[in-house]
């Protein structure tokens, strides 16, 4: 399988971990520090984005969001299948149309929202399924680190913005454990000027689900150096289920015990890396012709809640969201999951 990574940026590193693991022929290009990543993985050097396109059978954009739906569906339009980082374009619309692009020519489309290869959320989603803490009421997120350097994330036109960037990972696990989101609440202090968002900052978004389920969302870029930090809780009619990563590495449960039992510790999550996780999963998928963990609606989804939050944090009320931008398959999904 030969692979072609555009972009070498921070987070191209754990991807090309990824591909390295899975013995792929590797292959990258970027504006700045392909050749750093191609000494660093054994990866060939390639000058540009369509010469990289030409020699692959996979491509995996870790680039500026801004540049996500371009690639995406230049390299759609040459019949291959791609994975792109998280946010899939800057709006729904565009993310439609990337993935009816991607349906109309045949090929797969992974929208790379890692945290749902994480151990301790995916067993907070088979909890929730498995009916562990009952009917779900009521979901809290949180997640805050150190602001990014490079500029673009800084700005909102640009694809950035703490609730696009940082808070769409939540905003994809809410809706992932709780079901399609009805209307949107939002604030940001200090709020954005003239595009330009500033550090620290902190936004807060509050979601109803179609479910009735409400999910509080908590997002902070805080001051350099900073450890990261994230932490989930659900709560339902039977019990609730948390994890922090401030705490241990254990997701722990607060249930109601069946007659006998006297305490319930779901075991450690992995210590494989999400990142592989998330690629592993799609190569299999494709090899064995089956759906991935993440589908082209639930990238299209997770942008169009983050739209909403900018929506709502502009004209200070709850914003209604809508499926008119999404592709007849992501109706699809939608309509199974009410």
């Amino acid at each position: 399988m030969k692979v072609g990574l555009i972009g070498a940026g921070g987070i191209s590193r754990v991807h090309a971990d990824a591909w390295r693991a899975l013995g792929v022929e590797g292959y990258v290009t970027s504006l700045v520090g392909a050749e750093e990543i191609a000494a660093e993985y054994g990866f060939e050097l390639v000058d540009d984005v369509d010469t990289l396109i030409g020699l692959v059978d996979i491509v995996d954009i870790v680039t500026p969001s801004s540049t996500h739906a371009d690639f995406a569906l230049r390299a759609i339009a040459r019949g291959l299948d791609v994975i792109c980082e998280k946010p899939l374009a800057e709006t729904a619309e565009i993310a439609a149309t990337v993935a009816r692009a991607a349906e109309e020519a045949g090929v797969r489309l992974f929208p790379a929202h890692v945290v749902r290869y994480m151990g301790e959320y995916a067993q907070i989603k088979a909890g929730i399924d498995a009916g562990r803490i009952g009917t779900l009421a009521v979901q809290r997120f949180s997640r805050a680190g150190s602001a990014p350097q490079t500029p673009w994330f800084f700005s909102e036109r640009a694809g950035g913005g703490v609730i696009r960037d940082l808070m769409i990972h939540d905003i994809d696990q809410a809706v992932w454990f709780a079901g399609p989101v009805e209307s949107v609440y939002a604030v940001q202090n200090p709020p954005t000027v003239d595009d330009r968002v500033p550090a620290p900052v902190t936004a807060h978004v509050v979601l109803t689900h179609r479910s009735g389920v409400i999910s509080h969302i908590h997002g902070s870029w805080v001051a350099p150096g900073m450890p990261f930090r994230t932490s989930v809780e659900v709560a339902g009619s039977e019990g609730r289920l948390r994890y922090d990563s401030a705490e241990d590495n254990a997701l722990r449960t607060d249930a109601v015990l069946p007659e006998a039992d006297t305490d319930y510790l779901p075991p450690m999550s992995p210590q494989e890396s999400p990142y592989f996780a998330e690629i592993a999963d799609f190569v299999a998928a494709l090899r064995e012709g089956r759906d991935a963990r993440v589908s082209p609606a639930d990238g299209i989804e997770a942008v169009a809640v983050a739209e909403g939050a900018y929506a709502s944090i502009a004209s200070g009320a709850p914003v209604a969201l809508t499926v008119t931008t999404l592709t007849s398959s992501a109706r699809t999904a939608e309509e199974a999951t009410r």
